[in-house]
């Protein structure tokens, strides 16, 4: 018996897939010192750089900041859902026929497997599938413990960010930034360890999806 292991983040480097490609989003990388046989760098990121987990703090004044968010929701047992058949949005509609299938449960992780998997490099595309705000009611509504999505935002430049902030104020987490193109659907253990950068919205992290093997 084992598991495989897919890394599910993407690298961070200067060049890699930033917000609507704003050079200002880039990373950047210094070497501050080379001598001896010693390397050492600094690196500079925007807090929603590749692969990172939203806060409350992000859409909601005064709610938990990245270092409050309950580790326990981004580590355990989560769900791959594929909709990579989806040209736009995922919708209520959507996630009810995923529900019909397989129901969701309260306390579940969701991550969203659609199209953006195969496009995650700049530049940027203003049409990425997108979460729905009726869609983000409904796992509200289902009381999931975090959703995850495969690019920088979970929605696009809707009014007021509806579907950002009825997660968000229910204390859900976002997972934005998966690649999700090689890994199939179904249930995994789910690894999301965001840094513990204290009073800020979001952080990068580094994402794992665990399987067991018979």
């Amino acid at each position: 018996m084992g598991f495989t292991v897919y890394d599910v983040s993407l690298p961070v480097h200067p060049g890699m897939l930033v917000w609507k490609d704003n050079e200002a989003r880039q990373p950047g990388v210094t070497i501050t010192r080379e001598a001896g046989g010693v390397r050492e760098s600094r690196v500079s990121l925007d807090c929603h750089t590749g692969t990172h987990v939203d806060a409350p703090l992000h859409m909601i004044p005064g709610a938990a900041p990245i270092d409050r968010v309950p580790i326990e929701r981004l580590i355990g047992e989560c769900r791959v859902i594929d909709l990579t058949g989806l040209r736009d949005r995922i919708s209520r509609a959507d996630l009810v026929r995923v529900d019909e299938r397989e129901p969701v449960s309260a306390g579940e992780v969701l991550l969203f497997k659609t199209r953006n998997s195969a496009n995650l490099k700049p530049p940027f595309d203003r049409g990425f599938v997108f979460l729905a705000a009726d869609a983000a009611e409904f796992l509200a509504e289902k009381e999931v413990r975090a959703v995850g999505i495969d690019y920088l935002g979970i929605e696009r430049d809707q009014p007021r960010h509806p579907a950002h902030r009825r997660l968000l104020e229910k204390g859900i987490p976002i997972i934005e930034g998966l690649n999700l193109a090689r890994v199939p659907a179904g249930r995994y253990f789910l690894f999301a360890a965001p840094l513990a950068l204290v009073g800020v919205e979001a952080a990068p992290a580094r994402v794992v999806l665990l399987r067991w093997q018979e």
